[in-house]
């Protein structure tokens, strides 16, 4: 995988002192390099307050409270990051204009980066980068709805994390 193209929305009046959109766009693509994922990526990428998350929560999970990072993937799969069925059916997953794989979209409330942030004692850029690892590996297929698929998931989310160097230390 070579390029990731970030859509990026933001309807928040939150700022951060880091790079939003750079540090997603790194987190993504270490993430999708990790899953050997061969393809340009697009990701759309919104990041909302506890309002409009809370609508989406209820709306697609019927869960009538805010969250910290909601997924959308795009695609099906049968084995997390087997990428393969791409190649079966390009049109249903790629941008016909660019050829793209198009993963999906990523939601993230930003007063929960920052209140998160706080409550687990690093830098709002750790959290953030955290919900967006964790989110790319969802859009990759993964879940944790079991005690394994959740282990897997941590793993691989603090692996993608420290070979970035973003620690809980930051």
């Amino acid at each position: 995988m070579s390029r990731v193209t970030l859509n990026t929305e933001a309807d928040t009046e939150d700022e951060f002192s880091f790079p939003v959109e750079e540090t997603a766009e790194l987190v993504i693509k270490t993430v999708l390099e990790r899953e050997h994922c061969p393809y340009d990526v697009e990701v759309s990428l919104s990041l909302v307050m506890d309002g409009a998350i809370q609508e989406m929560n209820r709306q697609f999970r019927d869960i009538d409270r805010p969250t910290d990072v909601l997924s959308f993937p795009n695609l099906s799969f049968e084995t997390p990051s087997d990428f393969s069925m791409v190649e079966e059916d390009p049109a249903d997953c790629c941008d016909p204009e660019t050829g793209d794989l198009v993963l999906g979209d990523i939601v993230i409330n930003t007063k929960r980066v920052k209140s998160q942030a706080a409550e687990y004692g690093h830098s709002e850029k750790r959290e953030f980068a955290f919900l967006v690892a964790h989110s790319t590996l969802h859009l990759c297929g993964y879940d944790h709805m079991s005690e394994e698929e959740a282990g897997v998931m941590e793993a691989k989310q603090e692996a993608a994390l420290q070979a970035l160097g973003i620690t809980r230390e930051d």
